[in-house]
């Protein structure tokens, strides 16, 4: 699987568990105010060893409990299912981010039991996805992934950047696509320094006030029972 960046501890990235992060290239979604843009294309990609990274790992099983593969969109990678069961067999828990868009692979893991916790992207109401994914998204593929996690025992968690563009109403609305979830987390926007989206915003503006995300989360809570704001 290819591999374009390796943080080897993290205290942040799956909930309760000290992990690896394993960050993999490209992505077929175009969010202007991505941070990880610098490996979603081929230009100037430094790739890590597969087999260094799984190195580390078994050395560090008893310190390091779980590995996060986020991306780029880790299920565009050919081999992540072997990838991921390599992890599980090193004893370590696995935790995917995923934008939802490969339903098919998604459940595989999930039928397998490779994964122990998913993360799921929820770009924007369903009705404004193409828009704030700066690409065309079959939203039906978005439904099923949604479906897939909210129907299994499994610990998800749905999350939203609440970027500039997206309104506290646009917020509420993603409460109606994801009723009766166990776990939603509205994430503060950080504006973007590096290059920008190619056909999106060319200067990312600022982020929406401190209150006004608080007051989000609190009607957001009160619509969809859950919600707790990250990045504030």
């Amino acid at each position: 699987m290819l591999i374009a960046g390796f943080n080897k501890t993290s205290f942040v990235d799956y909930p309760g568990v000290i992990s690896s992060v394993v960050f993999t290239p490209y992505c077929n979604m175009n969010c202007w105010y991505c941070h990880n843009r610098h490996i979603l294309a081929d230009n100037g990609l430094n790739l890590v060893e597969q087999e260094d990274v799984l190195d580390y790992l078994e050395k560090r099983a008893g310190q390091v409990k779980g590995v996060v593969v986020t991306g780029g969109e880790p299920t565009l990678q050919p081999d992540l299912i072997f990838f991921i069961s390599q992890v599980k067999e090193l004893g370590l828990l696995a935790k995917l981010d995923t934008n939802g868009t490969n339903p098919h692979i998604l459940k595989k893991l999930m039928d397998r039991k490779l994964i122990d916790y998913a993360a799921m992207d929820i770009k924007a109401p369903l009705n404004k996805y193409s828009e704030t994914a700066g690409t065309s998204v079959d939203i039906e593929k978005i439904r099923e992934s949604i479906s897939l996690l909210m129907n299994s025992p499994m610990p998800y968690e749905f999350r939203t950047t609440f970027a500039p563009t997206l309104t506290q109403e646009d917020i509420l609305e993603i409460a109606d696509d994801i009723k009766g979830a166990r776990a939603y987390y509205l994430q503060q926007y950080r504006p973007y320094t590096g290059p920008a989206a190619q056909g999106t915003i060319s200067v990312s503006p600022k982020a929406h006030p401190r209150q006004y995300v608080l007051e989000t989360s609190e009607k957001m809570k009160e619509k969809l029972g859950v919600c707790t704001v990250r990045g504030l």
